[in-house]
């Protein structure tokens, strides 16, 4: 700039926006093969098999490779020009007077995405496995006697917690630039939901049948905090048993423990506040900011419904509309296709089996959760149809001669969403 303007001029604009703009607008050319040329040196990294390999940082190389940092190298520079076509407001479609620049800021934003996008997916194809195989219990070795046991979590749990800070810091380093914060807005949404679906759709593990308090017509407990599993301790017939000299005495029968969905869910959330998250007092980011909080809002509000609901004393001395006002605080930040199965699966608890939500409306489980839980819009446009198919099928039940307090939680929820 200093060779097309005078000192003269640089000076003047500094007080002059309308000065400054004017210059810009005068760098067309050079800014579009500025553009060009970024383009251009991406072009072999981003085509590079060392763009993704590995996919996603590891605990072993938590630090992106040489073409992974070339490539955000450019996409940062790129951010940093963005940021001073918002200083001015160059670029931008309410500009009357049309300074040709908004191409090269859609170029700029374009060529950040392409290095970010590719990343945060590998990212996401990581994660998403790891998340959804929470839906299923793992008993896992219970802690020796005498040692200091920690708290029992499920596995995927366990290798998330060596996984969630280096996600974090690469996260951060992905999403420097401004356009980037919707990209990274999506994929937090896209995981909380995946962990929403999976603890909500997690199996009771039941270690003896027992009546319970909250059962039909009323919700019931699910299980003790830890469930406990006798190891196989059956003895081979004595005609394959070889004739040894005593030794040591035999080991102790294996105990295997089943982490709860409430540890687990309490534990992923404490996780998931690692992650970076788009900045709420910038107006382009505001409302992604608020949709991320929200996702992590109904992370907790699952959690500690599956710990109360898990828990005898929650119904303690509390009468039944006590108990169903307990049920709709718990709910009430929760999407209404969340918060059902796990009720279900409680009203069910020491009466007859109620079938899960796809059973009912008559549909695969596959094309159930294709269909109404692909994501937070698409359970909220499905929550008022498939709850009154749920709540007929309740109704209908020969063994109920009163209506439940998942009826009535279910009755209200479907008249706040219809007014």
């Amino acid at each position: 700039m200093a060779k097309l303007f005078s000192t003269r001029e640089l000076k003047a604009c500094q007080n002059n926006p309308h000065l400054h703009r004017a210059i810009l607008r005068s760098l067309h050319r050079p800014l579009s093969v500025l553009l060009n040329n970024l383009s251009a040196l991406l072009l072999p990294l981003l085509s590079s098999p060392a763009f993704l390999a590995p996919p996603a940082p590891t605990v072993q190389a938590p630090i992106p490779n040489a073409t992974q940092l070339h490539a955000l190298a450019a996409a940062g520079f790129a951010g940093e020009l963005l940021e001073r076509f918002d200083e001015v407001g160059l670029g931008l479609d309410n500009d009357a007077r049309g300074d040709g620049l908004k191409a090269v800021r859609e170029g700029l934003v374009s060529l950040i995405g392409r290095v970010v996008n590719p990343l945060i997916a590998g990212l996401k194809s990581e994660l998403i496995p790891l998340l959804e195989s929470l839906e299923n219990p793992v008993a896992v070795p219970a802690p020796k006697t005498g040692t200091k046991a920690g708290p029992i979590f499920h596995p995927s749990i366990v290798a998330l917690q060596a996984l969630m800070p280096v996600y974090a810091r690469a996260l951060t380093r992905y999403t420097m630039a401004l356009p980037s914060q919707a990209t990274l807005a999506t994929f937090l949404i896209s995981i909380i939901w995946r962990a929403l679906v999976a603890f909500a759709h997690r199996p009771q593990v039941m270690t003896s049948p027992s009546s319970s308090p909250l059962g039909s017509p009323q919700l019931g407990p699910s299980t003790k905090r830890q469930h406990v599993i006798s190891g196989n301790t059956s003895l081979p017939p004595a005609r394959f048993t070889l004739k040894l000299p005593p030794s040591r005495p035999p080991s102790p029968p294996s105990v295997l423990v089943t982490s709860t969905a409430a540890a687990d869910a309490r534990a992923l959330y404490e996780l998931m506040m690692l992650l970076p998250r788009p900045p709420a007092d910038n107006d382009a980011t505001r409302m992604a900011s608020e949709a991320v909080d929200e996702g992590l809002a109904d992370l907790k509000a699952l959690a500690a419904l599956l710990e109360n609901i898990d828990n005898p004393l929650f119904t303690l001395g509390k009468s039944r509309e006590e108990i169903l006002v307990e049920i709709e605080k718990l709910t009430a930040d929760l999407p209404t296709l969340i918060a059902l199965p796990v009720l279900l699966r409680s009203n069910a608890n020491g009466s007859p089996s109620i079938p899960s939500v796809a059973s009912i409306i008559n549909v695969s489980e596959d094309e159930y959760r294709k269909n109404c839980l692909s994501g937070f819009g698409r359970a909220e446009q499905c929550g008022s149809i498939v709850g009154h198919s749920v709540l007929d099928f309740l109704s209908a039940r020969p063994s109920a001669s009163s209506p439940s307090l998942v009826e009535q939680w279910l009755a209200n929820r479907i008249d706040a969403i219809e007014h």
